[in-house]
């Protein structure tokens, strides 16, 4: 599918920004939309089967689902009960959790309503039964039986029965106060060891919930005005980030030399075995630390123009964002796609946890179980929800680089469109899903296997030899290397194609050139150009964490705000990630549309650049003095 023509075609070929927009990849696209009717089967096939009855109204531990008429299950008994009135869930010890397989051990019923207060004795649990018409004991005992059948001490919750209430929508008795949940909380939470850390810790996130909200949104306001002002300080950033390695090099250096002298006249005094090893050491660690310090020093003397390139795609990429003002809200777009998507995924696997027929088990109560091929349905899921979370984690990527690339590449910026972010997602649709498809689809290949070795790797903790662990985690970290150079060259890939409307294959490879052709570039940009996002995060960061300080220390004496403070934080970070990310994006898209243009392009009349004058004068072009005059005037 275009993975195999040649390097001498691709390098006769002319790019043609803008001008030939042409269906690329279509049967991915086929394969893609197969796939989706695949998952949408599942959901079909889970709600036949009832698991949707099942989970929303909840079922009891004979296979019926209360609130409704049920049909008889051979060989158990107290099953195909009428229980059209009794439509709540209640365990009867609703404490005695697996934690190894995550669930509640325990007899279920369907019961009319739930304890609104604690029953401490069978007395009580018969006059509740006898008030409110709800049996909290087994079916086959009656409420007149509660205090003289020796058999209710089995039949009958363990008491005390705590307060509960039902769960919204899903028709569950859950005990109010959650301190019966402190071992499993404990098993998810490990440092919360005292319920009565838990409830402080949550009362300081309630009491508080009004300054979280307004740090949440102090955060997002931060990263809409770094994303802006990013452009003016970048200059700074980046010399101030050189100086600094630069002097910490130099001081690094000197310390050791100035150790190493110290130590050679105290050796002279006291002239042993260990004092002689000490200095020889330090010898080798400062002469390592000058050689490095030179280098590193040729280094960016060497690489001085790049930065000045890097500067100056951050300062283009500010523009970018003044004349495509809607590429700040797209992480907005993609997270709600994202957030609709994983709820209905987690939603299905809800149901295919309920889904199956029904089986007796070991204790004589139902479970419901697939049998045959159907079993395996939940890996296809598995499967999908990696496959459409790239997905469309892949159209914002594609998105961004068709805006970009239609700003690049418009001489005159006024004749932009009105909207070049619809544009670019209607070249997506009309044109180039097929490529999102096949692109995300094999970041879903890298990504399945080490996910498997992760699990993998989880199970066996603490029985594999040392050698097998240590093979392990070299598969997972390849792995995750592949997978972060794949998606790299994907996204290149995607700019690719909405430049020259090409395949993914062809268009993986013409970047993959250009990129290799422009590795200096490519390193300085990547290292000096994320440390300054890096920058640009903990500033973020910092700035909503102090402000959060000096609100939440005034609710000290009455709330822990520990909690609030690291949620406060983890918000800020996120914010700040998913904006900066963005702006990461629309530098590597410039950058490619640089590197095509000054390849093909030399300034003179008929072959005129493309490029902003900043990226003009920040970088010394082999061209003739002619063709940069021309464009600069």
């Amino acid at each position: 599918m275009g993975c195999c023509s040649s390097a001498a075609q691709s390098s006769k070929r002319e790019w043609k920004p803008l001008e030939d927009h042409s269906c690329t990849d279509v049967p991915w696209l086929l394969l893609f939309i197969l796939f989706c009717v695949g998952m949408g089967f599942i959901c079909g096939f889970s709600i036949a089967t009832g698991a949707a009855a099942r989970l929303l109204s909840g079922y009891d531990s004979y296979g019926n689902i209360c609130g409704q008429k049920n049909v008889k299950v051979e060989g158990i008994v107290n099953s195909g009960l009428d229980l059209t009135n009794k439509k709540y869930v209640f365990f009867l010890d609703p404490c005695n959790i697996d934690l190894v397989h995550q669930k509640i051990k325990s007899l279920a019923l369907c019961v009319s309503a739930c304890p609104r207060k604690e029953l401490k004795t069978l007395a009580d649990i018969q006059k509740f039964a006898e008030t409110n018409g709800s049996t909290l004991c087994s079916y086959e005992l009656q409420p007149s039986e509660y205090t003289t059948d020796p058999a209710a001490a089995k039949l009958c919750p363990k008491y005390p029965v705590p307060e509960s209430a039902p769960i919204p929508f899903f028709h569950r008795c859950a005990p109010v106060n959650i301190s019966c949940y402190a071992k499993f909380a404990e098993a998810l939470i490990t440092f919360v060891s005292d319920s009565s850390v838990l409830h402080r810790l949550i009362s300081g996130v309630m009491t508080n919930k009004e300054i979280i909200m307004g740090l949440c949104l102090l955060s997002l306001v931060l990263s809409m005005i770094l994303m802006v002002i990013i452009r003016y300080i970048s200059r700074v950033l980046v010399w101030i980030l050189t100086v600094l390695v630069i002097l910490g090099s130099l001081g690094g250096a000197g310390v050791l030399w100035w150790l190493y002298a110290k130590e050679r006249i105290s050796a002279s005094a006291i002239e042993t075995q260990i004092a002689k090893d000490n200095l020889q050491a330090l010898l080798i660690y400062a002469i390592a630390a000058t050689v490095f310090t030179v280098i590193l020093f040729l280094i960016m003397l060497i690489m001085r123009k790049r930065v000045a390139l890097t500067i100056a795609l951050f300062h283009v990429a500010g523009k970018v964002f003044i004349h495509l003002p809607l590429l700040v809200f797209q992480p907005f777009w993609t997270f709600f796609v994202l957030i609709l998507f994983w709820t209905y995924w987690i939603t299905v696997l809800l149901f295919l946890g309920t889904t199956g027929s029904p089986v007796p088990n070991e204790e004589g109560f139902v479970e419901f179980r697939m049998v045959g091929p159907l079993k395996y349905m939940w890996w296809y899921h598995v499967v999908g929800l990696i496959w459409i979370s790239e997905f469309i984690l892949a159209c914002q990527q594609m998105t961004v680089a068709g805006a970009v690339v239609t700003y690049y590449f418009t001489r005159e910026k006024r004749n932009l469109p009105f909207t070049p972010i619809l544009a670019s997602i209607n070249r997506l649709v009309c044109h180039h899903l097929g490529t999102v498809a096949k692109g995300s689809f094999i970041i879903t290949l890298v990504k399945i296997p080490r996910m498997i070795l992760m699990y993998i790797h989880t199970q066996l903790k603490g029985k594999e030899n040392a050698c097998a662990r240590c093979m392990l985690k070299a598969c997972i970290c390849c792995l995750w290397c592949l997978e972060k150079c794949l998606t790299y060259l994907n996204q290149n890939a995607y700019t690719a194609t909405a430049i020259n409307s090409t395949n993914f294959c062809t268009s993986a490879k013409d970047a993959f050139v250009i990129l290799v052709e422009n590795a200096l570039r490519v390193a300085a940009i990547n290292t000096v150009g994320d440390f300054m996002l890096f920058l640009g995060k903990v500033l973020i960061v910092c700035s909503t964490g102090l402000a959060g300080i000096m609100l939440l220390n005034y609710q000290r004496d009455y709330t822990i705000w520990v909690l609030p403070l690291i949620i406060v934080c983890l918000f800020a970070f996120l914010v700040a990630h998913c904006f900066l990310s963005i702006y990461e994006m629309v530098v590597d898209v410039l950058f490619l549309c640089f590197a095509i243009d000054t390849k093909y392009n030399d300034g003179s009349p008929g072959r005129e650049f493309y490029m902003d004058k900043v990226l003009m004068v920040s970088f010394a072009f082999k061209t003739s003095g002619k063709g940069l005059d021309f464009m600069l005037s």
